[in-house]
């Protein structure tokens, strides 16, 4: 878990002890239909996905079928009202070959 995970936890656990009714969120909102109108891929880079959606919450790797190493971003969106411990949330992953250019990506969300 790198260290901007951390602090968006950090951050939550704070506030469920700061407050019972205050409203919390983590991460940058992002609009789905607008990164899939502009991404494409084979041709959409690190530096375009950057321009449009911010630095990614977090970084890893992936491997795809064939074995090839793929940079991964992840990208969350949660919010909520305290106390309820179930926010609506929505995670944004893209991956990128070794020249950074977009290979996939995936969208998950939930809602309250």
């Amino acid at each position: 878990m790198n260290t901007r995970m951390r602090l968006a936890i950090v951050g939550v656990a704070a506030s469920l002890a700061l407050g019972a009714c205050a409203s919390v969120q983590v991460g940058k909102d992002f609009d789905l239909k607008t990164f899939e109108t502009r991404a494409v891929r084979g041709e959409t880079t690190q530096t375009q996905v950057r321009g449009w959606l911010g630095a990614p919450m977090s970084t890893g790797i992936a491997m795809d079928a064939s074995g090839e190493r793929l940079d991964e971003w992840t990208y969350i969106f949660a919010k909520g009202e305290l106390p309820d411990i179930s926010p609506a949330m929505k995670t944004l992953q893209a991956r990128f070959d070794g020249k950074g250019v977009l290979r996939s990506f995936n969208y998950s969300a939930s809602s309250r």
